[in-house]
């Protein structure tokens, strides 16, 4: 039992506010409207036959007071009393529209009725009895107790009303009259009004329904669209929570990786300064301490040939200390346009190898911002370097434009390719993490055909 109510709270939970108020607003609004009409119909029902009750008790009063005699003295009516109220109720209009009369004392006996088999016989008074006793007019339609057979068996709706009969210089109840008239004509004047009452009641429900209901569906409507739109703004939320995580693991990740290539920089440069410019130093140095510079004059003769190879040594060592220093310090790029930042690069690795790269650019490039310069400059020079010297300098191209909406720089060479794997990828790692960190792409092809360097940089990201 209480899996099932579960089931239905979840059910009636999952529904919308329109339906649940359609279901729930459409039941209480119908008990309402029972309950109103019952009311409605009750109050105009007795109000209908009270008011028919009066106009009839007054009528039948006026016909038979007159004939009474003074039932204060008089505890039994006369023969010819008796006589002259079987004559006005047996004939004339009064005598069709009563089917039958009784006049009660007040300790319950029936002074007189229609029916002879009554008269003088006591009865326990009911409710309506003792309220007229009381001096009220009360009327019942179509309503029978054990003592009206006679009257329930007439087949015709009768409105049964107890009269009080007055003393006319005191008003003191002395009597009752009881009679049940013909009530086709009220009973048709009644259905009508009560039909008429159940047709308003219902139609002004079914108005307040019809209304609230379109107030509700309109707010209804409001609600979802602002439910939608929410539950939109979280999945947005959500998205970018999740994305913000991975970018935070990604940035972590590439802080270590930095500290590492950074330290793997040092160790290069290093290897580049002792393998090179250390060496032919160190050459000079030996030659300096040759027994040409001793001082003996045996050796004078070959003293300016010698000074001639030390000072080719250390020019030697000059150029690539500057080899070197090129390659690390950059250009003024903050205020160059793209393509000024590519013609720079691919100037500087021609002027430097003695080889020559074919530029391909498009008439125009997007602004772009230092650290997006610097990337591309960084890509193409390390670039070019690999194609220098992994694949021989052969068909060395540079290339840019615009695709999709984002910004591509393509560095080739017709080499043999190499294996990512194998080679020192000191320069291509750092390149990724540099392009990624701006949130750029990286891709490497490579084959026996040659090899492609692409970035890709969306401009989007970078207004």
């Amino acid at each position: 039992m209480i899996r099932i109510l579960q089931n239905l709270a979840r059910r009636w939970s999952e529904l919308s506010l329109a339906l649940q108020f359609l279901v729930a607003g459409g039941f209480g609004l119908l008990a309402v409207m029972l309950v109103v009409g019952a009311w409605v119909t009750s109050q105009i029902r007795d109000g209908v036959t009270r008011n028919s009750a009066a106009t009839t008790a007054l009528y039948v009063d006026s016909v038979i007071a007159p004939l009474l005699p003074d039932l204060r003295k008089s505890e039994e009516l006369s023969e010819s009393v008796k006589q002259a109220l079987d004559e006005t109720l047996g004939q004339g209009a009064l005598g069709k529209r009563l089917v039958s009369f009784r006049l009660w004392r007040r300790d319950g006996t029936v002074l007189y009725a229609k029916d002879a088999t009554l008269i003088g016989r006591r009865f326990d008074l009911t409710d309506d009895l003792r309220s007229a006793f009381q001096g009220n007019v009360t009327a019942q339609f179509d309503t029978f107790d054990e003592t009206e057979s006679k009257e329930q068996a007439a087949g015709v709706p009768l409105l049964e009303i107890y009269n009080p009969v007055r003393e006319p210089w005191s008003g003191e109840v002395v009597a009752v009259t009881e009679f049940f008239e013909v009530a086709t004509d009220f009973k048709a004047t009644l259905a009508s009004a009560l039909l008429s009452s159940w047709l308003i009641v219902a139609g002004t429900t079914l108005t307040a329904f019809l209304l609230l209901s379109s107030i509700v569906l309109r707010a209804s409507r409001t609600i979802d669209d602002q439910r939608g739109a929410l539950r939109r703004q979280v999945s947005e939320l959500q998205g970018l929570v999740t994305q913000n995580s991975a970018l935070r693991q990604r940035v972590q990740r590439a802080s270590r990786r930095a500290t590492a290539l950074n330290e793997r920089y040092l160790r290069r440069i290093g290897a580049d300064l002792h393998d090179g410019p250390a060496q032919l130093v160190a050459l000079a140095a030996l030659r300096m301490d040759s027994p040409v510079f001793s001082g003996d004059g045996h050796w004078g003769e070959n003293r300016a040939t010698e000074v001639a190879m030390i000072r080719k040594t250390l020019e030697d060592a000059m150029r690539e200390i500057r080899g070197i220093c090129t390659g690390l310090v950059l250009p003024q790029i903050e205020t160059a346009a793209a393509t000024d930042i590519l013609r720079m690069a691919v100037d500087e690795h021609q002027h430097r190898t003695g080889t020559s790269v074919l530029l391909t650019l498009p008439r125009h490039l997007p602004e772009l911002g230092t650290s997006e310069k610097i990337s591309i400059y960084r890509f193409v020079q390390e670039g070019l370097n690999n194609a220098y010297r992994h694949g021989r300098a052969k068909d060395q191209t540079v290339r840019a434009g615009m695709k999709n909406g984002r910004l591509f720089v393509e560095v080739s060479d017709g080499g043999p390719g190499f294996d990512p794997a194998r080679v020192d990828g000191l320069g291509l790692a750092g390149l990724r993490e540099r392009v990624e960190s701006i949130g750029g792409q990286f891709e490497t092809l490579t084959g026996a055909q040659g090899t492609r360097l692409v970035i890709s940089l969306s401009i989007e990201e970078q207004a």
